[in-house]
């Protein structure tokens, strides 16, 4: 009797266990929404410091990158909020083929470590606004290139397949992180608020 109970207990636990070990680790796409709510929130605490505002708001010489953005790199202005970040490692998604992440924010974190893009427009007074988010972009059905990006709301912008499957996360002025796919994404750019937004692309 005691070994048919045992045998009873041990079956159940194999019924209920067995499923979770042949399941498929944790999306990376998981990892990349929590590093875009660590990058949202590192604007948000790097803004308190600075007069609510982001550093492509405040000028070079009181330690933002205003100056920068006509450049159209994306590191200087994950540089200037070091101490928020805590490590560069926020800054890559796991799915990035691409790239590699950056073991320290000096001297070498480039745009090459980077798979978010930066929304140079982006103010906590407009909080649906684009402020962070994946790069995996097409415009018109070709992939964008690194540099400023113009973004008008009816643009053809799309996710590639690279990535996350035609999906992406994007992240807030507000510092909230949405999951979208292609629709999702038209839509937040439409309601970003302002006819173009201009993007930083690494």
């Amino acid at each position: 009797m005691e070994f048919m109970v045992v045998a009873a207990v041990l079956a159940i636990l194999v019924v209920i266990f067995l499923p979770r070990l042949n399941r498929p680790p944790r999306s990376p796409r998981i990892n990349c929404v929590n590093n875009l709510k660590m990058v949202g929130l590192s604007f948000r605490l790097w803004a308190l410091d600075n007069g609510d505002k982001f550093p492509m708001q405040v000028s070079l010489t009181n330690g933002g990158t205003m100056e920068l953005i006509g450049q159209g790199d994306v590191y200087p202005h994950f540089l200037v909020m070091s101490n928020e970040l805590n490590t560069p490692k926020v800054l890559y998604c796991l799915a990035d083929q691409k790239r590699k992440p950056a073991t320290a924010f000096t001297p070498s974190l480039a745009n090459s470590n980077i798979s978010y893009f930066v929304g140079l427009d982006a103010n906590e007074s407009t909080p649906q606004m684009l402020l962070s988010g994946d790069d995996c972009l097409t415009v018109g059905g070709k992939p964008v290139k690194p540099g400023l990006l113009l973004l008008s709301t009816n643009a053809t912008v799309a996710w590639t397949k690279a990535r996350h499957n035609r999906q992406g996360n994007v992240g807030l002025a507000d510092g909230s992180v949405i999951s979208v796919d292609t629709s999702g994404l038209q839509r937040a750019l439409f309601n970003s608020s302002v006819a173009t937004n201009r993007l930083a692309m690494p």
